[in-house]
């Protein structure tokens, strides 16, 4: 009792003077938080970068001179060139973009937003072969090759480094001495001769590097030249054996020379010179009416959320609504900085990237409803206000945290592994986790301090549309355990039966389509078309300066309806065909793998954490279990309602993962509370309490983030419609699975072990 009395006493001790300096420092580092992100938010054109989906970009049709390379050489020179142009284009940030194969020995290459059209070319079409050349000493064998007499062993060059007026030519061998196949690292530095140039400097792996060293020690004293796509970059002499496996290549470069060399070689080499046959400006990818139809619904979406909070939580609410706004602002001044920060690292908003956005606005309003919830229990206890409030943060800070590292877990996993759409999610994912803390952490609490400083808060009232239940969730598990694998065994069923034609463009590959039109259509018009013409899956672009040029691509062969359908929904705009061509899938086979590796690590970084916070492997397992159930089910479920998968699709499942292990960490948390607490309850009865003291919690932030997602598939237009669609089944069974599924597994292990 005593203790109890006692805590009066030590509230007003932490709202009153011996708290103004922390919140003081608190209100600084908010204001300048907030200016900072204003700052490199605005204005947006300038600040925030747009993907391909969203703004367009460059449109290349590169042709692979596979003819030069030998025949057994030819047959995957197209593909190793595509993977090679990927992890190149990668390396400069984490705008996404469209590489697929067209035709025999052609590569489609659309390039979000490029500012600077010559480093990109420069970028993509070096080969980047390099090869280190050991130079003839024989000065009359050198006077012999100026008056065109070469022996057949060697080559005369020229050193590019030089000014071409006194360019110095060098006899090379024509066999390489050592190629550049073998490195492990390059990077740009700076030369220490006092001059700072920038230069390039390389690390072998243990092979190259036990090569480089027995070529330098066995040539000391002669000169070795650096040769890069035929051209000699420099030749300098051999003084001693490198036994370090490192190397330097000097020349003038200037820095940004410098930087794409270095990518170039990081990557690797093309295996066959390319040349750019097509090159052309083209519009979004989702075409203007889906992206005006997405802003609308992502608006209405962030006005239910916020209209939500405020009706339901009151003043609470409005309070988590002010966290809610500068979560938004943080993310898009951590975006707009970045280019600052990091250069040559640019951060690119796209669709996947707002689908991180929309977890994160889940998961910020998750940890507002868990805070005020724990409030509201505390003064439902007894507690006088300001004692509520802090007890609320304090009880309700290990669940956010959990629930945040472990969907931070998965993002690095993605961003380490994945690759395009999946890495573009992971940094927008990052930045909402961290801002989505801040905000709700700090600044909410902040402003229940000012309030409690200038004595405006009296009391706290909230609506409760959920009282405490008592229901037996534990008993009906083998019930929900049978629904869920029907559902899953019919997801699997119609996946076999569907076969090939469950995959979108992106996996399948498809066709391209391009037609001339006599005025430029609406993108609107052409897919209301398609789609009263049986051609639903299609992506629409047009290009800026031929806006009555129209490109579609499908998944399979599709031309025949297509054509019927212009011709009959679009009689007063005549057109004509410019090409119908077959291309590969968006996603290879490599990606693939990275992006199926990217799933399993973070699933397993999962597993760790859970186990570790958790202290059972069965809590873990559970948990992992639900999660997987949740995307299998969004996915089957998604497939019997005809739609296919595509990488929009692979987004929404990498959300719902998110957004379910949120959810189960939250009554996990509360289970390891009450089992602190209870003693002489069974596990299954402490499992019980726990669902239903958390049922509010769970209910509510479902709904909320359902409402968010529900405007985007009602006015998202035709493009976001799966997309949503797939996020709506999974944040359903994503609540289901949470009180259904994981937590009777857990009771289930438990009795086993």
């Amino acid at each position: 009792m005593r203790a109890s009395k006692n805590r009066p006493t030590k509230a007003s001790s932490i709202y009153g003077v011996t708290m103004n300096k922390n919140l003081k420092l608190r209100i600084f580092l908010i204001l300048g938080i907030i200016a900072v992100s204003l700052y490199y938010t605005f204005p947006l054109q300038k600040r925030i970068h747009l993907g391909l989906d969203l703004r367009g970009g460059m449109h290349l049709v590169l042709k692979v001179e596979t003819e030069k390379l030998p025949q057994n050489a030819r047959g995957d020179a197209v593909l190793r060139a595509m993977e090679i142009l990927r992890n190149r284009i990668d390396s400069l940030g984490v705008g996404e973009t469209v590489i697929q194969r067209q035709g025999e020995n052609e590569i489609l290459v659309q390039l979000p937003g490029i500012t600077d059209r010559q480093a990109a070319l420069t970028m993509i079409g070096r080969v980047a072969q390099l090869e280190f050349k050991l130079v003839s000493s024989d000065a009359a064998a050198l006077q012999k090759a100026l008056v065109g007499a070469v022996h057949e062993d060697y080559e005369l060059k020229y050193i590019k480094e030089k000014k071409e007026a006194s360019a110095e030519p060098v006899l090379l061998e024509k066999k390489a001495a050592l190629s550049g196949t073998h490195i492990k690292d390059a990077r740009v530095d700076f030369a220490t001769n006092g001059l700072g140039e920038p230069m390039i400097s390389l690390s072998f792996d243990n092979q190259g590097a036990k090569q480089f060293a027995e070529l330098t020690q066995k040539n000391v004293g002669q000169r070795l030249a650096i040769v890069l796509d035929g051209e000699v970059l420099s030749a300098p002499n051999i003084r001693e054996a490198i036994l370090s496996g490192d190397a330097e290549i000097s020349g003038l470069f200037t820095f940004e020379e410098a930087s794409l060399l270095a990518l170039a070689l990081r990557s690797g080499s093309l295996p066959a010179p390319m040349h750019v046959e097509e090159e052309r400006t083209i519009g979004p990818l989702l075409g203007k009416d889906s992206i005006q139809s997405g802003i609308q619904a992502i608006l209405i979406a962030w006005a239910a959320v916020f209209i939500f909070m405020a009706i339901y939580y009151l003043l609470a609410g409005l309070i988590a609504d002010v966290a809610l706004f500068l979560n938004l602002l943080i993310i898009l001044g951590i975006m707009g900085s970045l280019e600052d920060l990091l250069p040559g690292t640019q951060a690119t908003l796209t669709l996947p990237g707002i689908a991180g956005i929309i977890l994160t606005l889940g998961m910020a309003v998750d940890a507002n409803v868990l805070i005020n919830e724990r409030i509201r229990e505390e003064i439902i206890n007894g507690r006088p206000l300001p004692v509520a409030i802090n007890s609320g943060y304090h009880r309700a800070f290990s669940a956010i945290l959990d629930s945040n590292v472990t969907t931070l877990i998965a993002a690095f996993m993605l961003f380490q592994f994945g690759s395009g759409p999946i890495k573009g999610f992971a940094v927008t994912l990052t930045m909402g986790l961290v801002s989505s803390l801040f905000t709700a952490l700090t600044v909410t609490k902040t402003i229940f301090h000012l309030f409690f400083n200038f004595k405006l808060l009296k009391s706290l009232p909230m609506l409760q549309f959920f009282s405490h239940t008592q229901i037996d969730f534990i008993a009906k598990r083998r019930f929900f355990y049978a629904l869920s694998l029907i559902v899953i065994g019919a997801g699997l069923v119609s996946f076999v039966l569907k076969g090939q034609n469950v995959y979108g463009i992106d996996f399948a590959g498809g066709q391209i389509q391009e037609y001339k039109f006599s005025k430029p259509p609406l993108a609107e018009d052409l897919r209301k078309a398609l789609k009263a013409g049986g051609v639903g899956d299609v992506i629409i672009q047009q290009f800026d300066k031929a806006p009555e040029i129209v490109m579609l691509r499908t998944a399979g062969d599709t031309s025949e309806p297509v054509m019927k359908a212009l011709k009959e929904k679009m009689p007063e705009n005549p057109f004509e065909i410019l090409r119908i061509e077959t291309v590969g899938p968006v996603v290879g086979k490599a990606l693939r793998q990275r992006a199926l590796w990217a799933i399993l690590l973070a699933l397993a970084g999962i597993l760790i954490y859970v186990r570790i916070r958790f202290k059972h492997f069965d809590f873990a397992a559970a948990g992992v279990i639900a999660l997987l159930h949740d995307v299998v089910v969004a996915a089957g479920v998604l497939v019997m309602l005809g739609r296919q998968i595509d990488l929009l699709v692979v987004t929404a499942l990498l959300t719902i993962a998110g957004y379910s292990i949120n959810d189960t960490i939250v009554i996990y948390d509360r289970v390891r509370e009450n089992l602190s607490k209870t003693k002489k309850m069974s596990l299954g009865e402490l499992i019980n309490l726990s669902v239903n003291q958390t049922l509010s919690r769970t209910i509510l932030t479902t709904s909320v983030t359902f409402l968010a997602v529900l405007a985007l598939f009602v006015f998202g237009g035709e493009v976001l419609n799966t997309f949503a669609l797939c996020l709506l089944i999974g944040f359903i069974s994503g609540t289901y699975s949470t009180v259904f599924i994981a937590s009777p597994l857990v009771l289930a292990w438990h009795k086993r072990s």
